[in-house]
């Protein structure tokens, strides 16, 4: 079955090649194609669950490719649940994309760009060394400026440049970290740095870590490296921020910061501290900047970068508890915030604004996205019965377990200034007084991905020991693997 992990690359890269020929050829077909790839790929993550033994690495070795000592693609429980994840939404984005997209000419581009930016994001999850990861990142990266800028409007190019530059600022960042790794160790290979890096080489580990910090921290949108994040979000095609919000900053952020501090390089008191520190200035920064906004996916942006917060909070703490907590978190948002921005999609076609003010009185004339909307308001809050309840309290659990009772009312504050941001908008859109015209009905390729998501959000809340059983605990093993991932790869 390891013959599957190419797969995730190999299919979407020849698919996006098949979909660019076809914008060449100007035929359709695109549309289709990327459809029954992301199914595909969903679908092949979703079965590598019944073939790979539990809690076991699955590694397809590309020696003989360019890094130098060669190369793996990695399954273990942290990928599994990354790779699982990904294309479940991508799957979702395109799927919504068929309706979404229709106003747009270049439609066929897009589909091109969008099965480029999934070879990126299963690159990046999959690989087990840092020059791949690297290659990945910036496939990744350079689709995204561009999907970001593909309605081609003033404000679109501009928030795709202020993207380019910080995120490229970003990769050069961690370019140099990687020519840091190599030059100390001789060897791209993830495990065998983590079991050859010299014990007197402090002074470069820690610049190495501080570039890596800074490089995939500003990926991830943590305080202070998230300027990019609200207008890009603003700006993209409501299928776009989806993919952004849900997939694409944790994984180019946070999973590869989780491989690197955990599986590489090892955390520390001094590296929790310091992530610690910047968990708890995004998670207030970007609560409080939420509330106010009338633009509903600037809102809906600026609670991403609170929720990242949260995220990274439950990776410093170090214990079982918060690591889960955290990448329960991660999973969590993957599945309420593209339900949101799919939510604002839907609202924006059918209203012709993003302005909080201009609307009203939704609850009746959208039914499926107003109830849709109540479900991702309270579960991005962390109000239960739903997902995100569980998950927040996992983390503040573990704060407090681990003595960290301040890092605990930071998330506390953090959560009822996410509720605040989300009532207003409930209040003002759903809730309020009629402001506006309805112009359309929400067409049920945009309304099916809405609804699967709410349901996920629903069910997730309610069978918790299922999925810490089966998809977090995995996951969290492979975290505390330490620098013994090293080991199990076969690193000397």
């Amino acid at each position: 079955m390891t013959l599957l992990l190419p797969l995730f690359i190999v299919l979407p890269l020849f698919a996006a090649c098949l979909a660019g020929a076809f914008f060449w050829l100007k035929k359709p077909g695109a549309e289709l194609l990327t459809n029954l790839v992301a199914a595909a790929l969903f679908a092949a993550a979703v079965g590598l669950y019944f073939f790979r033994p539990f809690n076991t690495l699955m590694i397809y070795d590309l020696s003989g490719w360019l890094p130098p000592g060669g190369s793996h693609l990695i399954l273990d429980g942290l990928s599994h649940l990354h790779i699982l994840v990904a294309n479940f939404v991508a799957w979702l984005v395109a799927l919504y994309s068929v309706a979404y997209m229709r106003k747009y000419t270049n439609r066929t581009g897009y589909y091109a760009l969008l099965l480029l930016l999934v070879t990126g994001i299963n690159g990046v999850i999959l690989t087990g060394d840092f020059f791949t990861l690297f290659i990945f990142l910036e496939i990744a990266a350079l689709s995204a400026y561009a999907l970001v800028a593909f309605g081609n409007r003033r404000a679109e190019i501009e928030a795709a440049f202020k993207y380019l530059i910080l995120g490229e600022t970003a990769s050069l960042f961690i370019l140099i970290g990687i020519g840091l790794v190599y030059a100390t160790t001789g060897t791209y290979d993830m495990a065998k740095v983590s079991q050859s890096f010299p014990a007197d080489a402090s002074a470069v580990k820690a610049a190495i870590l501080v570039l890596f910090l800074a490089g995939f921290g500003m990926k991830a949108a943590l305080v202070p490296f998230h300027a990019w994040l609200p207008d890009t979000h603003a700006s993209a095609p409501s299928p776009i921020s989806a993919l952004l919000s849900g997939v694409i900053i944790k994984t180019l952020g946070v999973y590869a910061l989780i491989r690197i501090l955990y599986n590489v390089f090892g955390m520390t008191g001094q590296l929790s501290l310091v992530l610690m520190v910047l968990s708890g200035v995004t998670i207030i920064l970007g609560g409080l900047l939420s509330i106010g906004q009338n633009d509903i996916k600037r809102l809906m942006a600026y609670s991403s970068i609170s929720q990242i917060g949260i995220i990274v909070a439950g990776l410093s703490l170090g214990s079982p508890l918060g690591i889960m907590g955290g990448i329960f978190h991660s999973f969590n948002h993957a599945l309420i915030k593209p339900m949101m921005f799919f939510n604002a999609g839907a609202i924006y076609r059918a209203t012709g604004t993003r302005d909080i003010r201009k609307m009203g009185g939704l609850f009746f004339r959208l039914p499926v996205v107003s109830a849709s909307s109540i479900v991702g308001s309270l579960a991005i809050s962390g109000l239960p019965p739903f997902n995100g309840f569980w998950s927040k309290m996992f983390v503040i659990v573990a704060a407090a377990q681990t003595g960290n009772l301040f890092l605990a009312m930071v998330i506390a504050i953090g959560s009822i200034l996410t509720l605040a941001s989300y009532l207003i908008f409930l209040t003002g859109a759903i809730f309020g007084r009629p402001n506006g015209e309805v112009n359309e009905r929400t067409p049920w390729l945009i309304a099916l991905p809405i609804v699967i998501l709410a349901g996920c959000c629903f069910a997730v809340g309610l069978f918790v020991p299922f999925i810490s059983q089966y998809l977090l605990n995995p996951a969290v093993v492979s975290v505390f693997n330490g620098t013994g991932y090293g080991k199990l790869m076969g690193g000397n």
